[in-house]
């Protein structure tokens, strides 16, 4: 009993691209759990306007959750990257968010361009190209009255904070996603904001993981029957910077993929990439806690079999994997970074045209499409993990997958076959436990980052899948897709 007393509470709102939770996580001497308190849909709503997301649907879930979750010693907010809320002088919110998948920002980055030129724009703030960055956002809104109106722009996880505190920031980790951050200062790029006419006083101001975010309003304390004062902690609020907290590393020699609807798949260092190389592979530069910089690819991920699945009726997953697992492997692979798979709808005969055109075998029955995904999947991630390695000069000795994808079990060993290299999947959670751990520290109950991925390592569960088989058949498909 008095080992229980021993552990302190911490509430993390952690918000996925298909679901949100409210996740407790205790903390105490080697001890590290986590319990969902409550778990709700992120259903995006297509509107004339274009795609948006619900998020006062979201708060009502937050509050929801922080109710369920019980006493608490204080509060965190993660999530997906880029998409952000605008206030107007009173701090009312302009109309639900954009979601990054709506197609206003189609032609944008040319117009952004012929400013500032790509090469200048990533040497500047080391970011990838991604069509719906928030800076193409921005220039996409010019014009509009809603972003005439708009006084304070706030990223997805600092609105929500805002509403629970009554406290206006911007958390760094997430601010390094909006292509207006200098990687190298860790501070606002005002070249970039000069040149294409961005007025940074829209932005509140950087917060970094461990600061105080301010204090529970009374009314959010009376909806969720919390006693207060309840401190709300600034966290890594991108969900990747959070969950790559979590990676349960040894040392400095480790790849990770931080699995879900997206795959983002790279390496943990102490300084950006900023080589044309670099900007050529499309990896970008975000920063982790510490000082430390995600250097990573994103890659459309699991989203591609959720849009199948969504497609087919939603059919048990189980059986599929292992119908999928009896298909034969690297029968017909496509690209998983590739922008043509960006859209809802379709999926599964979107990803037989592709083959269809790059005259490959087409993937006809569910089990055949979700064995094409899969290799794709772990053959984007053998390609990102080897690219890293090359343009970083930083070797690995294993990768660590992290996040929903730790529960495919046919994903992890296509991922270890694939890259040559041994995959240490787990933790499931490992966004939501970053996120605690970052509140744990700045409460002083647990160390630095090493520790606190001690700690992860020694209380989480993790599985090890092996390498087996020989490359060159992925190295052959490789040069199947590039000949495409």
């Amino acid at each position: 009993m008095s080992a229980a007393v021993d552990l302190t509470s911490y509430a993390a709102i952690d918000l996925g691209a298909s679901s949100g939770r409210v996740m407790v996580g205790r903390v105490g001497p080697g001890r590290l759990e986590l319990t969902e308190a409550h778990r709700f849909r992120n259903r995006p709503v297509r509107t004339p306007d274009g795609l948006r997301w619900d998020v006062l649907a979201l708060y009502a879930g937050v509050l929801d959750g922080l109710r369920a979750a019980g006493p608490v010693a204080s509060v965190g907010v993660d999530s997906w990257a880029v998409d952000h809320g605008l206030l107007d002088a009173d701090g009312a919110l302009l109309g639900n968010p954009v979601h990054y998948r709506d197609a206003r920002t189609e032609g944008v980055p040319e117009k952004v361009w012929a400013t500032l030129p790509a090469g200048e724009l990533y040497a500047a703030t080391g970011l990838q190209y991604a069509p719906f960055n928030t800076l193409y956002q921005l220039v996409a809104a010019r014009g509009t009255a809603q972003f005439a109106a708009a006084r304070r722009l706030l990223l997805i996880p600092d609105l929500l904070t805002y509403w629970l505190t009554g406290e206006q920031g911007t958390e760094l980790t997430n601010a390094s996603t909006t292509q207006l951050i200098d990687p190298r200062t860790r501070d606002w790029s005002h070249l970039v904001a000069d040149r294409l006419g961005i007025d940074l006083g829209l932005f509140a101001p950087l917060r970094r993981p461990g600061d105080p975010a301010g204090l529970l309003r009374p009314e959010v304390l009376e909806e969720t029957g919390l006693a207060g004062p309840v401190p709300v902690t600034a966290v890594g609020s991108h969900d990747t910077a959070s969950a790559v907290a979590a990676v349960p590393a040894a040392d400095e020699r480790f790849a990770y993929i931080c699995t879900g609807t997206w795959s983002l798949a790279g390496l943990e260092l102490t300084a950006p990439v900023l080589s044309e190389e670099s900007r050529a592979a499309n990896f970008t530069n975000e920063l982790g806690l510490d000082g430390t910089v995600r250097y990573l690819r994103n890659i459309m991920g699991l989203w591609l079999l959720q849009e199948c699945l969504r497609e087919w009726g939603d059919p048990g997953l189980g059986g599929l994997l292992t119908e999928a697992a009896r298909v034969p492997g690297l029968r017909s692979v496509v690209d998983a970074g590739d922008a043509a798979f960006l859209a809802p709808g379709r999926m599964p005969k979107r990803i037989a045209e592709a083959c269809r055109a790059s005259g490959q075998p087409v993937p006809e029955s569910p089990a055949e499409v979700t064995r094409c995904i899969l290799d794709s999947l772990a053959l984007a991630h053998r390609r990102a993990v080897a690219d890293a390695q090359r343009l970083a000069g930083h070797p690995v000795d294993v990768v660590h997958v992290v996040g929903g994808g730790t529960r495919n079990a046919l994903l992890c060993q296509l991922t270890a076959d694939a890259c040559g290299l041994p995959v240490v999947a787990g933790p499931t959670e490992a966004a939501a436990l970053g996120n605690v751990l970052v509140q744990a520290r700045a409460h002083g109950l647990v160390g630095d980052l090493a520790g606190m991925r001690r700690l992860v390592s020694r209380t989480q569960s993790l599985t090890r899948y092996e390498p087996a088989g020989d490359t060159a058949r992925w190295r052959a498909a490789e040069a199947r897709l590039a000949h495409r």
